[in-house]
């Protein structure tokens, strides 16, 4: 409950410095939809535009269907208010199991969308298909600026665009001279965006999530020169979910970004995620989330299950969706509701689709929290011995690997003391007696060494290719979580700690948005070294940085590369 407490408080401080009533309002008229977006002003040099739709509301008929764009005249559309956030996925009600009574009563209560507004401050809704836009004051069409395009994070069951302000990255754009455009996507997430199932496969409704990135690229694409903006230099930028949203954006329709004949975003970056290995969306595992929505709807001895999902009313459709594990819990990162390939949007998982070729070739950046698992290794207590540990990653991991295969990469973290998360902390921070072991490998098959297979992939497809890669340490020392999985939002989006990390990293990456390199238009911070030139890390910290080679635990690195077919989500 405190985690809960924290997290959710993490996540609403986003929204506490948004709600100063403008000084002043601003307008601009765009093309598609007809409209004129009155929006507002802040300290600091900053115009605004808040609560913009892009796509018809997802209610009634159009639940569980891919985004439809909006094509009537708004006239004149107040954009300064964020409005509604996408229903939530807070805590499960799932029954059974290691779930306790009062576990699923506190799950009942948190998704309570009245709880969750209170919590937040936010109204909760399925109409929440709208982008927020910051941009320097005095900015008019023709400036063409570049565009940083924001996708939230949340394990593709919790976030919202709005907690995610832009003011500090449009004052540091200008302050360096490099000033650019942030555009913030809002997306459905859980069972509304991203459930499974063969009825929704059938139905032509998977990823739906990915699908309203997409169509929020495709309003930028059309009207952010109204804006101020250039369609023509867009980098599209995420945290955890929203990092494997823009690897899963770059390999979106077998890696054809482009609209009306131009591609839709140049650069990518990726924090804290990129590929994740997975099941098809009607797989065993998949199937098994979509039953048991289906179940707790009512709906499992329907004729049409995935109409009568449609059908029901919002409170009881919410419960359905959380009535499966949720990531604040034992299951953890054995998520119930993340893109899956569904032959359309996604035409197989995203290792082999890297491995096909099948993305743009554009730029990146991507990188890792040094201790990416501690966050989702503090639920598992009971887990008392290696073998248990295999026991857990093969029932709700990994249905295709064996108990050999399994023990074999458990065995690869024998060595806690020099292998077990928080790294590099001998034998403290055990807070149970397979934590560290699990927290290492619960982090590196979803980020760390992910990202390592990731970066192998684009230099074999195209030599020439331009990646820059990362490792942030500059929380060593906290004691149990070391830099843990979103301690970079902290860090490098909000900037809490206006220390050498926050700085630099603002930095590179506003570099990167206008030149698709993090070293051009500025060097007050070291050359980054391209990941290719000896596979270098930037390994960021608090006050200074440094760089290391990427060749760290390459014992079970070398297990995920050969077995990663093996060892699908």
């Amino acid at each position: 409950m405190k985690l809960l407490q924290l997290a959710l408080s993490a996540m609403a401080m986003g929204t506490v410095v948004l709600g100063a009533p403008a000084a002043s309002r601003v307008s601009v008229v765009a093309p598609s939809p007809e409209a004129t977006y009155i929006g507002g002003t802040e300290p600091g040099g900053i115009e605004y535009f808040k609560g913009i739709p892009f796509a018809k509301p997802p209610v009634k008929d159009l639940r569980l269907k891919p985004p439809q764009r909006l094509t009537e005249s708004l006239g004149k559309h107040d954009a300064t208010d964020f409005g509604p956030i996408c229903p939530q996925f807070v805590s499960s009600t799932m029954q059974g199991g290691l779930d306790t009574l009062p576990q699923q009563a506190l799950g009942k209560i948190m998704n309570s969308p009245l709880l969750q507004a209170n919590m937040v401050g936010l109204t909760q809704s399925e109409n929440c298909l709208s982008l927020h836009i910051y941009r320097p004051a005095g900015t008019k069409k023709g400036d063409k600026l570049p565009v940083l395009f924001w996708i939230f994070g949340g394990g593709f069951e919790l976030g919202w665009s709005s907690m995610y302000p832009g003011e500090a990255w449009i004052q540091e754009s200008v302050a360096m001279k490099q000033p650019i455009i942030y555009v913030a996507v809002s997306y459905r997430v859980g069972g509304f965006g991203f459930l499974p199932g063969k009825e929704v496969k059938a139905d032509g409704s998977g990823n739906l999530g990915l699908l309203d990135q997409r169509l929020g690229l495709e309003w930028v694409a059309d009207n952010i020169e109204s804006f101020g903006g250039d369609p023509d230099r867009v980098t599209i930028w995420g945290e955890s979910a929203g990092a494997i949203s823009v690897f899963d954006q770059m390999i979106l329709f077998d890696g054809n970004n482009t609209y009306n004949g131009k591609p839709l975003f140049h650069g990518g970056i990726m924090n804290s995620g990129s590929a994740i290995p997975v099941l098809d969306i009607d797989s065993g595992k998949a199937q098994a989330v979509y039953d048991a929505v289906a179940r707790a709807g009512g709906c499992d001895t329907s004729d049409n299950s995935l109409e009568c999902l449609r059908g029901l009313d919002y409170s009881r459709f919410l419960d359905a969706t959380t009535s499966v594990p949720g990531l604040l819990g034992y299951h953890s990162l054995a998520l119930s509701y993340l893109p899956r390939p569904d032959g359309r949007t996604l035409t197989a998982s995203p290792d082999v689709l890297g491995k096909a070729g099948k993305y743009p070739d554009i730029p990146v950046i991507i990188g890792d929290q040094e201790d990416e698992g501690t966050l989702f290794g503090i639920f598992e207590a009971n887990i008392t011995t290696k073998d248990q540990v295999v026991e857990y990653l093969n029932d709700l991991y990994f249905s295709n690997a064996s108990r050999d295969q399994l023990n074999q990469l458990a065995s690869a973290y024998d060595n806690t003391a020099e292998d077990g998360s928080p790294f590099r902390t001998g034998i403290f921070n055990n807070l149970y007696p397979q934590f560290k072991r699990l927290s290492a490998i619960l982090g590196d098959l979803v980020f760390t060494l992910t990202r390592r297979v990731v970066l192998q992939i684009f230099s074999e497809q195209n030599p020439n290719s331009k990646a820059w890669s990362y490792l942030s340490s500059y929380d060593y020392g906290t004691p149990i979580l070391g830099t843990f999985h979103g301690s970079d939002l902290l860090q490098v989006f909000f900037g809490l700690l206006p220390n050498y990390a926050s700085r630099a990293f603002k930095n590179y990456y506003i570099s990167f948005v206008n030149h698709g390199d993090p070293n051009k238009g500025s060097d007050t911070y070291p050359n980054w070294p391209e990941w290719k030139e000896n596979k270098q890390l930037l390994n960021m910290y608090s006050g200074h940085s440094k760089f290391i080679t990427d060749d760290f635990r390459q014992e079970a690195s070398d297990f995920i590369t050969d077995h990663i077919t093996d060892l699908y989500f």
